[in-house]
């Protein structure tokens, strides 16, 4: 292939890898939550029988609360699914209450479920818990041909509720000899009952910070991504970062969910579809996960490993021009020690 045909191929694929890599891939923005959709494939599933209402207090037998599992060690629990499309019925997630005469409410239970920093991390079921050190590694190609165009590697660790995740993304190959790429992704905050609360959010290209960053005030519920005015925050709102994590977090995956989201440059709703159970076949292993969708202009999907703790071990974005990536785990690591 002629030396000037290769400068200009690996010059478009360097292009399509910024839209990838860079903190500017944003997912598509909603003006307004639209409804929550769960769209079951390939075959309906039958309703749940609806129970008769409680007996009376006077009569009923009090339930004793369930006893919460102990954390395993590693490889971590395998989490039971959110959707089974050979299941007869879906899965119910129970909501839990406050008691106001023996104490504070418990864990809420919802797409949104209030992250605040007084909540504990205790109470998460221990099968949706976020393993205390981990890394996942993935190549990224261009299209579903595997023409390899970088690799991204994914590294976390918690420490008494703290958390940090890193992402590093670099081209590889003939891409990086004529556009060389690297770009780094910080997310640092606290792991609660309800998931990840994300403190700040940060970038760096080529080993220097940019403008595109998120900070969060839990206190005062204000948000201020890059150099725009403080905004409103919402409960459960996640960077562009954490939100891949904070997914496998919640416990009602079922429903679909809309998840605020500060990318950097943007602070916007975004709704997750449930697309269904799924065999995915990667490097790392083949992992019985489940598959959501980020519907818009360009759409996203992402693959949750039961067997994983439902982390992300494949990512497809398709951008505004149609090219497909797609981001597949090579290496998994996981630990429950810091």
């Amino acid at each position: 292939m002629p030396i000037a045909l290769l400068i200009a191929v690996a010059a478009s694929l360097g292009v399509h890898a910024l839209l990838l890599f860079g903190p500017e891939f944003d997912l598509p923005p909603f003006l307004e939550p639209p409804p929550l959709l769960a769209e079951l494939k390939p075959a309906p599933l039958i309703e749940a029988p609806v129970e008769p209402p409680a007996k009376p207090a006077t009569t009923a037998a009090k339930k004793r609360p369930a006893k919460r599992s102990k954390a395993h060690a590693t490889p971590p629990p395998t989490a039971t699914p959110v959707l089974n499309v050979d299941d007869s019925s879906p899965a119910v997630a129970t909501p839990t209450t406050a008691n106001p005469d023996t104490g504070p409410a418990a864990v809420p239970v919802g797409p949104l479920a209030l992250a605040t920093p007084s909540t504990t991390a205790e109470g998460a079921p221990s099968s949706l818990r976020l393993p205390a050190r981990g890394m996942i590694r993935y190549r990224v190609d261009r299209g579903d041909q595997g023409f390899m165009i970088g690799e991204s590697t994914h590294d976390w660790v918690v420490v008494d509720d703290v958390y940090r995740i890193t992402a590093v993304t670099e081209t590889k190959g003939l891409v990086a000899l004529f556009k060389p790429l690297r770009i780094e992704l910080e997310s640092r905050g606290k792991l609660t009952a309800a998931g990840l609360v994300p403190e700040r959010f940060s970038t760096r290209r080529e080993g220097r910070a940019t403008g595109e960053q998120a900070e969060f005030d839990w206190l005062q519920m204000q948000v201020r991504v890059g150099q725009r005015p403080l905004q409103a925050l919402d409960a459960g709102a996640q960077d562009l970062l954490s939100l891949h994590y904070q997914l496998g977090l919640l416990p009602d995956l079922a429903s679909g969910t809309i998840m605020p989201v500060a990318t950097g440059k943007k602070y916007e709703q975004y709704r997750f579809d449930v697309l269904g159970d799924e065999d995915v076949e990667t490097p790392a292993g083949n992992f019985r996960s489940l598959h959501l969708r980020v519907a818009g202009v360009s759409p996203t999907e992402v693959w949750l490993a039961y067997d994983r703790s439902l982390l992300p071990v494949k990512i497809l974005h398709t951008d505004h021009k149609g090219a497909v990536f797609v981001e597949t785990a090579t290496a998994i690591e996981l630990s429950e020690e810091p």
